[in-house]
């Protein structure tokens, strides 16, 4: 492995600020302080996250603007008719009007059903669990209760091969809790999350050594993980919103960006 934690120390002291948070959908959830509604905002905005991180704003945006006063009031309100009508017209490259309902509808049954999102995942997360993927299946199945064979762009299943970088970045939101995170479910340890992998951090990693598989699938994720939590066990995706930085932000990429490809 070819970085040290001294370096992942100095990325995160320089960019791991709220500051730095724009362009990243992250920057919708903190428009909220009740944890209610950070994860409302928190699971759409990163379920969006894929494609132009333009059109991911423009889109979070636009669903988060039609959920007024609060999400968690037209979460509870809403009906198929209604979500419908409402969402009339929105497509965010190929998640459809009625994927989105459907989302909607299952968030809205787990609220019902478990009080909470946090709440229905607690359940499915036991103490002798060593990571997040087992309660993240069960959450997810929780979610599609109402669509189960129905395919749905924003919500893949993490026990099958993909990465789901959406969901385990949703998770990094709601557990960790520093500057950038919000931290809005308390009781989950930090040292069971995964990283995020998309195609930006798995080249970030692969150059680091933590990778030399060709696909940037859950195996490939799982082994980059294991690799963040030889250095730091209790919380292994500390640097995940440090690291993106590079290649996402102009001025990260000008510094910290120069100097890590002068290191490897």
């Amino acid at each position: 492995m070819n970085v040290s934690r001294a370096y992942l120390d100095e990325l995160y002291r320089r960019y791991n600020h709220r500051g730095y948070i724009p362009p990243d959908p992250l920057e919708f959830v903190w428009l909220y302080s009740d944890p209610l509604e950070q994860e409302i905002a928190g699971i759409v905005a990163s379920a969006l996250a894929y494609g132009r991180v333009a059109q991911i704003k423009k889109s979070v945006a636009c669903i988060l603007g039609r959920m007024e006063p609060t999400p968690r009031a037209f979460i509870e309100e809403a009906s198929h008719e209604h979500l419908l009508e409402v969402f009339e017209g929105f497509k965010h490259r190929f998640t459809t009007a009625f994927e989105l309902a459907d989302f909607m509808l299952g968030i809205q049954r787990v609220i019902f059903l478990h009080g909470s999102l946090k709440r229905c995942f607690l359940n499915s997360l036991g103490p002798g669990h060593d990571s997040t993927i087992h309660a993240l299946g069960a959450f997810v199945q929780e979610l599609r209760a109402s669509f189960p064979h129905q395919y749905n762009s924003l919500l893949p299943h993490p026990e099958k091969k993909s990465a789901c970088k959406r969901l385990h970045l949703f998770l990094r939101w709601m557990v960790r809790r520093d500057d950038v995170d919000p931290g809005a479910w308390d009781g989950i340890s930090p040292r069971l999350l995964i990283v995020p992998l998309d195609t930006h951090m798995y080249s970030i990693c692969s150059r680091f050594g933590m990778t030399c598989r060709a696909a940037s699938d859950m195996k490939t994720a799982l082994e980059i993980t294991a690799c963040f939590r030889n250095i730091i066990p209790e919380d292994p995706v500390r640097y995940d919103f440090a690291l993106t930085r590079l290649g996402i932000r102009p001025d990260a990429e000008c510094s910290a960006g120069q100097e890590h490809h002068a290191r490897l």
